[in-house]
């Protein structure tokens, strides 16, 4: 990793560090949500920097797109307005503050006792097919040939239940001018 990559690297973790202790100190739903949207999208930031891009960017279109459905959510169903009402994320501060204490200590020791292992195989090139198959394993052929038959069957079933094709409006030999729309009014009935 060069120096553009690190200099990203810890550009991106500590924003994703702010995200995150900006979900704790707002208050208000919305500005939360928004915080921890910037938070895991510099998450992916992260997970793109350190060589995967593939997963970075399904980690950050995950969390876009389940950030905008909860705020969708709240403004829809929320008492208060939009969800900006002020209001407290914590809940048992002491208690809380004592179990992340405590589960940060275990984590940042588990870091230096754990013994690592050595590299052993060479690392692929494409970074792509190495987490698919972490992911999947033996499983690869079977994932992939389940995409096709998922696919084939979404556009099959919407072929089907349309009533007409794509060149029905002119006719069995494609001379009807003007076109005539069947689903219904416009030039040519």
């Amino acid at each position: 990793m060069g120096t553009t990559g690190a200099v990203s690297l810890w550009v991106l973790g500590l924003l994703a560090l702010v995200g995150g202790v900006l979900v704790f100190t707002l208050n208000s739903m919305a500005r939360v949500t928004f915080a921890l949207l910037g938070s895991l999208v510099c998450v992916g930031g992260v997970v793109t920097v350190l060589g995967l891009p593939y997963l970075g960017v399904v980690i950050v279109l995950m969390m876009v797109m389940e950030m905008v459905i909860m705020a969708v959510f709240m403004i829809a169903y929320m008492m208060n307005p939009a969800g900006l009402m002020p209001m407290s994320m914590l809940h048992n501060k002491r208690g809380a503050l004592v179990i992340s204490g405590a589960v940060f200590a275990a984590l940042t020791a588990g870091i230096f006792v754990v013994p690592w292992p050595d590299r052993v195989r060479v690392r692929l090139a494409d970074t792509t097919v190495q987490v698919g198959m972490s992911l999947m394993g033996d499983q690869m052929l079977t994932m992939v040939t389940l995409g096709f038959v998922l696919l084939a069957t979404m556009v099959g079933a919407t072929v089907l239940a349309t009533r007409r094709g794509r060149y029905d409006r002119f006719g069995d030999d494609l001379d009807q001018r003007p076109a005539r729309d069947p689903a219904g009014g416009g030039v040519g009935r």
